[in-house]
């Protein structure tokens, strides 16, 4: 027995097989992009003209060359310093060197550029997300392993660095990170942390005495007005004021 089917219907059949081996094609793709992954380190990114001559790792010097008007924010407890300029409200700055960048965010760690921020205008050569990803990928040899980042965004992590993208004020935001920067600096600070924290501790755990009265203050104990420093006497223990011949005082028993 021979079946036949209408020209339409088989017309239809092809259609939807071609659209979804398309979308099968597609789908991997995009499994393939989002598993990729960058091994690219920071030695390796080629100079790039979208980076206007800055580089990671550079000294603040070799930044002073490049913007001589500059001025530097002062170092924090841990190492890192802080600036921003304008190039389009800086009489003193060359525009047509920096053409198309309406912000210079930098930010250093041991007087080396740690964290590259450029705010580009909205006339741009790329104005939106997928296009920057484009071109920088070309510009800066990355792989297809970009990722979505907040909201509307963008961003690429490597070996070293780390990259996002995403649009404010109608223009395209680039943001490069020295990842070992970055760790170095949250390192630092949980070290700070952890010896405010020991202090903190260490101080709610002193014996605080007077020798006036003869009587010892601690934990959540403590004198109704401050002890004189005259008369302040510490111990590191209950035990060792009593045998010093101190008593806890009366709101403290």
């Amino acid at each position: 027995m021979h079946f036949s089917f209408p020209t339409s219907a088989v017309s239809r059949f092809r259609t939807l097989t071609a659209i979804a081996l398309l979308s099968f094609a597609v789908c991997g793709t995009e499994i393939r992009a989002q598993t990729a992954q960058c091994s690219l380190k920071l030695a390796e990114l080629p100079p790039s003209a979208e980076l206007f001559g800055f580089r990671l790792g550079m000294t603040a010097e070799q930044v002073k060359a490049r913007l001589p008007h500059i001025a530097f924010g002062p170092i924090d407890d841990f190492g890192v310093s802080k600036t921003t300029t304008n190039p389009a409200f800086n009489s003193d700055l060359d525009k047509t060197a920096f053409g198309g960048v309406r912000t210079i965010s930098l930010d250093f760690l041991e007087n080396r550029l740690s964290s590259l921020w450029l705010g580009y205008e909205s006339s741009f050569k790329w104005t939106t997300v997928p296009d920057f990803v484009a071109g920088i990928s070309q510009s800066l040899r990355l792989p297809a392993a970009w990722e979505p980042w907040k909201s509307r965004g963008s961003r690429i992590r490597c070996s070293d660095f780390e990259i996002t993208l995403s649009l404010v004020a109608g223009g395209a935001s680039f943001h490069l990170i020295d990842e070992r920067a970055e760790q170095t600096i949250a390192a630092r600070r949980e070290a700070k942390d952890q010896e405010a924290s020991a202090i903190e501790a260490e101080g709610a755990n002193e014996i605080i005495a007077d020798r006036q009265s003869r009587v010892y203050y601690f934990g959540a104990c403590q004198p109704a007005t401050e002890v004189k420093e005259t008369n302040r006497v510490l111990f590191k223990s209950r035990e060792e004021a009593e045998k010093a011949g101190y008593k806890a005082a009366k709101n403290c028993q």
